[in-house]
Parts: structure tokens; C-alpha cells; sequence
């Protein structure tokens, strides 16, 4: 997992193991023991595992966002790098060589 210097992207990071793990535990459990018989609990169960598939949807969609905005393309072909504003990049990393040979 990459480290991030937003802890904010960090914590989404975080949660979305936590989340994925939880939806698993529940998930087997359900398929390993069976639903139970009573309507109530069995409906618990599909609002709990509603509630995370969207928590981690929520996340998905800020790290993705996130991602987006400060990676550069993994591909090197012409039309994918055609499609990228270099101008930050560019900027940025001058500034960094810069003051790192001072």
C-alpha cells in the first residue's frame, strides 16, 4: 500500500480494509451458519452489509478522486500520455531538483 502524505486519503485507505474485512466475516458467516430464521435479524443482516457496500463505495470514489488528481500515468504509450496536464508536474519537480542541489 502506498504511503500517503494526506492522512485524510491514508484514513479512507485504512478504512477500506477494515471494511472489506468486515463485509467478508459477514458475508461467510452467513453462507457458513445460514440466515436466521427470524425475518428481523435476517433483515439486519441485508441493511449491515447495505450499509457497508456503501461506506466503501464512498471511499473507493475519494481515493479514486484523489488518484486521479496526483498520479502520473502508469503507461508510457503516446495517446495515454497525450491525454495528461503536465504543466503541475513539471513545476513541482523543477522546484524539488532545485532546491535539493542546494
Amino acid at each position: 500500500m502506498p504511503v500517503d502524505s494526506d492522512s485524510a486519503i491514508a484514513w479512507h485507505r485504512a478504512q477500506l480494509k477494515k471494511l472489506r474485512e468486515t463485509l467478508k466475516n459477514i458475508e461467510t458467516a452467513r453462507f457458513t451458519v445460514g440466515e436466521p430464521a427470524q425475518a428481523n435479524r435476517a433483515g439486519k443482516t441485508q441493511k449491515t452489509i447495505a450499509e457497508l457496500q456503501q461506506k466503501i463505495r464512498q471511499s473507493q470514489h475519494i481515493v479514486a478522486a484523489y488518484e486521479r488528481q496526483t498520479r502520473r500515468p502508469l503507461t508510457t504509450d503516446q495517446q495515454s500520455l497525450a491525454n495528461v496536464s503536465w504543466g503541475s508536474w513539471t513545476a513541482r519537480s523543477a522546484q524539488n531538483r532545485s532546491n535539493n542541489s542546494r
